[in-house]
């Protein structure tokens, strides 16, 4: 099985054509973070472990006992947080775009870009896509707990660059050359961490997932998660 995890502000509807290309090679599933896409949204603040919940919960629904995982942006931030404390469910598992640095400089960069009266003023366009990604003014709750999911992080990662060593599993940490929301250096960095990590830099590639080809992102998919 190989399941699909999205990213920040991202439903599984993201992932459609990708997965309808790779139907005839993969069984694939993937699901709406908590809060997202329609979901119920959370009494409790975003979280990465309770976006993990969800992945858990879904296995225990399926009756999967063990997934493959690609996770673009903050859903490579939960596979990974997935493949260091239930390892035993977690496969192969590679990342698009994910974050890996936060620290309050960080999370407070990512914060400025989550306001929805400056979206609606300056970007309308955007402001469309999330209310039919989220439905209605949704949208803008979607961005609130997302923007406090990241001043948390800045001061408390749920992930510690330090932790990155105790991940076993076949790791590739994936990322475009010209993805203005996650640095190189950063990448490089958790990927020296990673005892069996490899390392991908795309090129000439940003970072939202429907700017990148279908095609040239099912190759790279194959590549990895098909083992002789």
């Amino acid at each position: 099985m190989l399941l699909f995890l999205h990213g920040a502000l991202y439903t599984k509807r993201e992932f459609e054509p990708l997965m309808a290309a790779l139907a005839d090679q993969f069984t694939l599933d993937a699901i709406d973070f908590t809060g997202h896409g329609g979901e119920m949204m959370p009494a409790e603040p975003y979280s990465i472990q309770l976006f993990a919940d969800d992945v858990l919960r879904w296995m225990e629904r399926s009756g999967c006992a063990k997934a493959d995982i690609f996770g673009f942006s903050m859903g490579g931030y939960v596979g990974l947080y997935l493949a260091r404390h239930y390892p035993e469910r977690v496969g192969r598992l590679m990342t698009l775009g994910t974050k890996l640095r936060w620290n309050p400089e960080t999370s407070a960069r990512e914060v400025k870009m989550l306001d929805p009266e400056k979206i609606e003023q300056k970007v309308p366009h955007f402001a469309e896509v999330l209310k039919h990604r989220h439905g209605g003014d949704r949208w803008k709750k979607v961005l609130e707990k997302t923007a406090e999911m990241m001043v948390n992080l800045g001061d408390s990662p749920e992930l510690p660059y330090e932790e990155f060593q105790q991940i076993e599993q076949a790791v590739r940490l994936s990322l475009g050359d010209r993805d203005h929301m996650v640095s190189i250096e950063e990448t490089i960095e958790a990927y020296r961490q990673l005892p069996t990590g490899e390392l991908a830099i795309l090129p000439g590639t940003g970072h939202p997932l429907e700017s990148i080809p279908v095609d040239y992102l099912c190759t790279e998919i194959t590549r990895f998660f098909t083992v002789a």
